[in-house]
């Protein structure tokens, strides 16, 4: 990557004025979607950087973000930052990533703006950020999650009870009776569980079915060890499922590599369905029906959001913004 990529080069690899390299960096004045797509993959192809120091000194602000996720090591949170990196640089922003490691004290610094000095802004996706103690939120802030906050910032997120709702109601439509939920939590600012396992339900009261407790194991992450143990106590059920839900898609991994240890079928036994649509649920055996959130749109909501409000946007913004998903059908299930 070049230190001395400019706005010419950008402009010149992308057919257009520097003016509207401009534009599209910072997300102002008039253009197309076409156009806007150009500039960004040549913003990406060039490796191009503002120049930090001198933005400083011209508006005093350093153009630098930080996105801060529970753990790098989980793929949805790696493919994510990899979005939100795209985003930032396209909007001529540097992008800083941590982990919090979920842990409610560091996700409470990074609210309070405890962060690096040179920061503008910060998005976080948190475990268990303690509103009260956040009231007095110190740094611009966009939140990303399934909890929605009572913090005066924008939230982004999906429609995670409906999601669950569809994926439940697809194994329904494809005859399964016995429909098993893994990810359900008992910890408090369990969001994600509490969302998806409303959908869960939701979709079982809609087709006749009482929620059964020993068909929804609790878990205490969401790894694929959590989805593999959680699997297994559902096999030795008297009436074990005839398909399970996954809140994420590494549970569903260890869900899977258990059913086939097992010597059953996927799906003709056990079908299987996971939520994040991961680049490895294209390559587990079988392929894994997934929920597919849009983490482009996710990335790019958020960024946008947290770009305004580093402008003084803050009055403007809707309190919740909400990206898309999809179901997308495989072979598991």
């Amino acid at each position: 990557m070049r230190a001395d990529i400019g706005l010419k080069e950008v402009a010149e690899r992308a057919g257009v004025s520097m003016r509207t390299v401009s534009n599209v960096v910072r997300d102002t004045g008039r253009f197309s979607e076409a156009t806007r797509e150009r500039v960004l993959r040549a913003v990406e192809e060039l490796g191009y950087r503002p120049n930090t120091a001198a933005r400083r000194l011209r508006t005093g602000r350093s153009g630098v973000l930080l996105l801060a996720v529970p753990e790098l090591s989980m793929p949805y949170f790696a493919e994510l930052a990899g979005h939100v990196l795209r985003e930032a640089a396209a909007q001529g922003c540097t992008l800083l990533v941590e982990a919090t490691g979920g842990h409610p004290e560091a996700e409470l610094e990074i609210a309070l703006g405890r962060t690096d000095p040179l920061v503008d802004g910060v998005i976080l996706s948190p475990l268990a950020l303690d509103d009260r103690a956040a009231a007095q939120v110190g740094v611009p802030l966009v939140l990303l999650g399934e909890r929605v906050h009572e913090l005066p910032c924008p939230h982004i997120t999906i429609d995670n009870t409906g999601a669950a709702r569809e994926a439940t109601a697809h194994l329904l439509a494809r005859g399964r009776r016995r429909v098993a939920v893994i990810g359900r939590q008992t910890v408090p600012h369990a969001a994600t569980s509490a969302t998806r396992l409303a959908g869960y339900r939701q979709a079982l009261e809609a087709a006749g079915l009482r929620y059964e407790e020993a068909l929804a194991p609790a878990v205490a992450a969401y790894g694929r060890a959590d989805g593999a143990a959680a699997m297994r106590a559902l096999l030795e059920l008297a009436e074990p499922p005839d398909a399970v839900f996954c809140f994420a898609d590494a549970m569903a991994e260890g869900a899977l590599a258990v059913v086939r240890e097992r010597g059953l079928g996927i799906p003709g036994d056990v079908a299987v369905v996971g939520f994040d649509d991961v680049e490895a649920s294209r390559y587990t055996a079988p392929p894994l029906t997934t929920v597919a959130p849009d983490k482009g749109a996710l990335a790019r909501l958020a960024v946008g959001a947290l770009v305004r409000r580093i402008g003084g946007a803050e009055a403007k913004e809707p309190s919740v913004l909400l990206a898309g998903h999809r179901l997308v059908v495989r072979e598991s299930g």
